[in-house]
């Protein structure tokens, strides 16, 4: 991936809202050393509103990942949809503190936007990725097979209402001798 494809020079730009657009794939998140993503197929555009003091930006992410499944380590791919509004004022030094507003330098001629795509395509990854196969039950696994064996049978109730397991346990202190 060339760093450079996503720093947007504005220096020269006209005041008015200017359309960039990024294709992010399997590179992108190899820069970021990202391994959670296999692969990735997402388009980026970007509105870039220059005004005289500031710059408003919008992205807009549309796209898959390839991820691995939580539950049953099967690659699927995950739909992406995401957005972001950013803020770009001037100032003194550089400064990212806050969320929504990045300070440039006066003397600042460019901007790099790899960053927030990175940040804003992550966010979008469901923290627990499940298979949709195994949602709506159409996915043969051996590790579904396995976990279906594994799963709790129903326990018995004997007739007087108890668990045949803590009988013998209560037994125990039945049985003490004083």
């Amino acid at each position: 991936m060339k760093k450079k494809m996503f720093v947007i020079p504005f220096k020269g730009l006209k005041e008015a809202n200017h359309k960039f657009e990024f294709q992010i794939n399997k590179e992108f998140f190899e820069f970021y050393q990202y391994d959670d993503v296999c692969d990735a197929n997402i388009l980026v555009q970007l509105d870039f509103n220059k005004k005289s003091t500031l710059i408003e930006l919008s992205f807009n992410a549309k796209g898959v990942v390839e991820v691995v499944c939580d539950l049953t380590n099967e690659l699927f791919e995950q739909p992406i949809k995401a957005k972001l509004d950013l803020v770009v004022t001037f100032g003194e030094e550089f400064n990212d503190d806050d969320i929504d507003i990045l300070i440039l330098p006066h003397e600042a001629y460019e901007v790099d936007v790899s960053q927030y795509i990175y940040e804003m395509i992550i966010l979008a990854i469901p923290s627990k990725k499940v298979h949709p196969g195994v949602k709506d039950g159409t996915l043969k696994s051996e590790i579904l097979d396995k976990l279906e064996e594994l799963k709790p049978k129903k326990i018995i109730i004997n007739k007087e209402g108890s668990d045949p397991r803590w009988d013998k346990l209560k037994g125990l202190i039945t049985d003490k001798k004083v």
